[in-house]
């Protein structure tokens, strides 16, 4: 699987953390930055690019960080096709994916710490959309807010 990852400043250590677990664990992880710790950065520079690849299909997940994770999200489901949650908790790192085809995983850098975040994408990384008519009826709603046409064979 092919897995996007971007932060700010507020997330930098947490992001390159997990990108380097990732790599150990044989995902190809495509990093969008930042490069380098820097204090001035703004979570939009390197969240929005991510969350393009995610839509365009350039990447099949991603994995946004900020100082809360809560910019992060903001930022990332601004993107039609987007849909991305802050997670805390185990049960919604795969709920999320299974019944709302989660496509990009929100962290707090200063929220949670490495083991927990680690955990948790791992399982958002292994859940699978379930595709039950009742998800996708909910999506296709959201889509038609979005813009956004939605293949009915869509996994």
């Amino acid at each position: 699987m092919r897995v996007g990852i971007a932060a700010d400043h507020g997330g930098f250590e947490l992001k390159e953390q997990l990108a380097t677990a990732l790599r150990g664990a044989n995902y190809e992880v495509l990093d969008f930055g930042p490069s380098e710790l820097n204090p001035l950065d703004d979570y939009p520079d390197f969240v929005i690019p991510l969350a393009h690849a995610v839509a365009g299909g350039e990447v099949e997940r991603g994995v946004a960080i900020c100082g809360s994770g809560v910019g992060a999200c903001v930022g990332a489901n601004k993107v039609p096709g987007v849909r991305a949650a802050l997670i805390h908790d185990g049960f919604s790192a795969h709920q999320g994916v299974e019944d709302d085809d989660m496509n990009i995983i929100c962290l707090g850098g200063q929220v949670v710490g490495s083991a927990l975040a680690w955990e948790l994408v791992c399982s958002f990384l292994a859940a699978t959309f379930s595709g039950a008519e009742r998800h996708r009826r909910r999506l296709a709603k959201i889509a038609v807010v979005e813009g956004v046409a939605i293949a009915e064979n869509e996994d």
